[in-house]
């Protein structure tokens, strides 16, 4: 595990799972700011790289209210979302714990409220695109 991320497995492949994670962003109101597939990167540079695709996005409605409180949680907003799989064939979403976050920037507890329901939506995004399976990765 690393320090500071949520990781869960999914059942669908890597495409799939980033493409249902798309889907379901847009379907909770929230704005897909940029698609990176660092694979197709590597590739482009004759490196070999498991799938691995980062999406990016976010509402500026709750990310601004994070900044207003301490301005530095820019450097980590938008949300981020990593779709990777790893050398025996696992998908896996990652995303940054937002508790883990507010207490990097030190963001007061004045805001702890938003800070729950924004990690609750986030839990359920990453949970709706990666299916129903054993979350014990």
């Amino acid at each position: 595990m690393v320090e500071g991320l949520v990781t869960l497995r999914s059942q669908h492949p890597p495409k799939e799972t980033a493409d249902r994670l798309v889907a379901v962003v847009v379907s909770h109101g929230m704005t897909v700011v940029a698609r990176v597939d660092h694979a197709a990167a590597a590739a482009k540079v004759g490196l070999d790289l498991q799938p691995t695709e980062v999406l990016i996005f976010g509402n500026p409605r709750a990310g601004t209210l994070l900044m207003q409180t301490a301005q530095t949680i820019g450097i980590d907003l938008p949300l981020k979302a990593l779709v990777w799989q790893d050398d025996t064939g696992v998908v896996s979403i990652s995303y940054q714990d937002l508790g883990w976050l507010a207490n990097r920037h030190g963001i007061a507890s004045t805001i702890q409220p938003t800070i729950e329901k924004m990690a609750s939506l986030l839990k359920m995004l990453a949970e709706e695109a990666a299916g129903d399976i054993d979350q014990s990765k």
